[in-house]
């Protein structure tokens, strides 16, 4: 009996800490309930995944002009569309910007372009703080892939430097603005994400002011579009005091957003906890661990039952080598069960049943 009024004293609390952030939220600009269940049903269900094309080893290689690879992304976007999707997340690279912004801006539109011939939507990611390379990012030609290693060659937006550095921050605004004002309006465009696990690479509480204001200014250019960012490794402090981020980043989130590479079971129980603490559409912009249970089969119903949208990682097998397990080292071959992607460079199915499950995708 003292075990199930714990429980009960604990939801409510949740919930009580729920609503009260979404009040100041709210003040702030964000959009309503009733706005963004309105723009929910409009654009359907979304079936999608991460992207960069299978030449690119990380996101300046995918945007440079240099190695802007059109005809690899037709073909690949191709190979989506066939499978099923209908929308891509994307990670753009402020570097590329801040070294050639009328260049970028000309190449998002291209990428636009080949996605909506495809009938893919398009989220696009502001910033970035993984960085499995280590490295700053950088300009110029690329490292090659290390063999056997897990996104070898990943770099950050804008880089932690940047991050920490407020004088820098008059730079990340106009990128912000210029990127967000250009396409507000643009139906290819259907969701904004803010940042991506910012706090990653041990940046942890550093990274939120910049994540404060990066939605503050995407607000101030109004666009049709909602605003996201996803909590990622601290998900279960949501409603302690323990991670300002993860509240943060739920309070100022016009639709609730989430990774999951968990267990089945584990991510049945936070897209449950999602559901009942906030009145919300949900999409979880990263999944698929397939070695873990976390596969189209067994993934796909919890989503259909609590209507999460979904961005599943990877497409094509390439540079980025995200088939490999996490923390795979130098050498290590090709597993047998790959962790993310659904095709072979050659466009071959790595399997084609997932297709049909893709397909058959809806709400319950």
């Amino acid at each position: 009996m003292k075990r199930r009024f714990k429980l009960f004293k604990q939801i409510l609390v949740m919930c009580f800490m729920a609503h009260c952030s979404s009040l100041s939220a709210q003040e702030e600009g964000r959009w309503t309930e009733e706005r963004v269940w309105d723009w929910y049903d409009k654009i359907g269900v979304i079936r999608g995944f991460n992207f960069l094309p299978s030449t690119a080893v990380n996101s300046t290689e995918m945007w440079q002009a240099e190695t802007f690879d059109t005809r690899t992304i037709d073909r690949e976007l191709k190979l989506a569309q066939q499978a099923g999707y209908n929308s891509a997340r994307v990670f753009l690279q402020y570097l590329v910007w801040e070294n050639d912004p009328e260049g970028l801006m000309k190449r998002i539109d291209t990428f636009l372009d080949i996605a909506d011939k495809r009938d893919i939507s398009v989220m696009f990611i502001l910033f970035d703080d993984c960085a499995f390379a280590s490295k700053e990012p950088y300009l110029g030609p690329q490292d090659k892939p290390v063999p056997g290693v897990h996104n070898s060659g990943w770099t950050p937006s804008p880089g932690s430097f940047r991050v920490k550095d407020e004088s820098y921050w008059p730079k990340l605004e106009k990128y912000v603005k210029a990127i967000v004002g250009a396409y507000k309006n643009d139906s290819r465009v259907i969701v904004w994400d803010m940042y991506n696990e910012p706090g990653n690479s041990k940046m942890w509480q550093e990274s939120l002011p910049l994540l404060q204001a990066t939605f503050k200014w995407s607000r101030e250019v109004n666009p049709s579009q909602p605003l996201t960012a996803a909590p990622w490794g601290d998900f279960y402090n949501i409603f302690s005091n323990k991670s300002l981020m993860t509240k943060e980043m739920f309070a100022m989130s016009d639709i609730i957003t989430f990774h999951a590479y968990e267990t089945p079971e584990k991510i049945d129980e936070k897209v449950n906890l999602l559901d009942v603490n906030y009145n919300r559409p949900m999409m979880c912009t990263e999944w698929l661990r397939r070695q873990n249970g976390g596969t189209f089969e067994n993934i796909l119903p919890i989503f259909a039952q609590y209507k999460v949208g979904w961005y599943q990682w990877g497409l094509v097998a390439g540079d980025t080598q995200t088939y490999m397990h996490w923390g795979s080292k130098e050498g290590t071959p090709e597993p047998k069960i790959w962790q993310h992607d659904v095709f072979h460079t050659d466009g071959k199915p790595y399997d084609a049943s997932e297709f049909n499950l893709i397909k058959a995708f809806d709400f319950k």
